[in-house]
């Protein structure tokens, strides 16, 4: 495909890429996850797995420096370098895992974890609970094998937050800075697999737009409406997904 091919992408997938990031990036604006549970799912039907994990950790880093000042200073240091630690050495771990998938095993994959995932945190209670170095350490092997595998990096370390946390502000930024933090270390560890193509930078050009008007809506909601309320509509959401990628792999098997 040359520089200019994505321009000729066909129009469903066009509207599946433009749709899933703009959603994806309102509800990371407001909640401050969810963005990587529901792109790479729909990334996997249309790209190569090493386009979709590369994609959603580009446009992970992107939200990331665009919207430092919602999160940057607001969250609580202490866990912050044996979380960050631990997905370092998860990442290098999961992208190792990710080379070894076929497209099929990919999305199978893919469809299970984040339907498991979002059910777990649909049955876990707030609550702060003390937390610990080797908590955040051993969140962060979790977070990283997930993100290394599949650039879904969010639920070890969202379950962790909703343990330890309580304030919805200090929750949001902690989680945006981890997100931003891991999508460095995907990206450093898919280039050094080889698994960095020019493909998801072609695509940019569909995501970005969809992401700002995401990303924008997103903010609007968490200053009107910040609460507990989007947990059940995103945790829903990421089931029905999953289920659904899962279910269309078993069929192409």
């Amino acid at each position: 495909m040359t520089a200019w091919g994505a321009l000729a992408l066909p129009a469903d997938q066009i509207l599946w890429i433009a749709t899933s990031v703009g959603v994806a990036a309102l509800i990371r604006a407001f909640t401050g996850f969810g963005f990587a549970m529901l792109v790479v799912p729909v990334f996997s039907l249309i790209l190569a797995p090493n386009d979709a994990v590369v994609l959603s950790a580009v446009l992970a880093l992107i939200l990331g420096l665009v919207t430092y000042r919602a999160w940057w200073g607001l969250f609580p240091l202490a866990p912050v370098l044996p979380m960050m630690a631990g997905a370092f050495f998860g990442t290098a771990v999961g992208v190792w895992f990710l080379s070894s998938l076929s497209v099929l095993e990919f999305q199978l994959w893919i469809g299970v974890l984040v339907a498991a995932a979002s059910l777990a945190l649909a049955r876990f209670t707030p609550g702060e609970r003390p937390a610990s170095p080797p908590l955040a350490l051993g969140t962060g092997v979790a977070s990283g094998l997930m993100n290394g595998a599949f650039a879904i990096p969010g639920p070890p370390v969202i379950l962790y937050v909703v343990a330890t946390l309580t304030d919805p502000a200090q929750s949001r930024a902690f989680l945006m800075m981890f997100f931003f933090g891991s999508s460095i270390v995907s990206l450093a560890m898919f280039s050094l697999a080889g698994l960095v193509s020019t493909r998801p930078f072609q695509l940019l050009w569909v995501a970005i737009p969809a992401m700002w008007l995401g990303n924008q809506l997103g903010n609007a909601a968490f200053h009107r409406f910040a609460g507990a309320a989007y947990r059940p509509l995103v945790v829903g959401l990421c089931v029905l997904i999953g289920l659904s990628i899962s279910a269309k792999a078993l069929i192409d098997l």
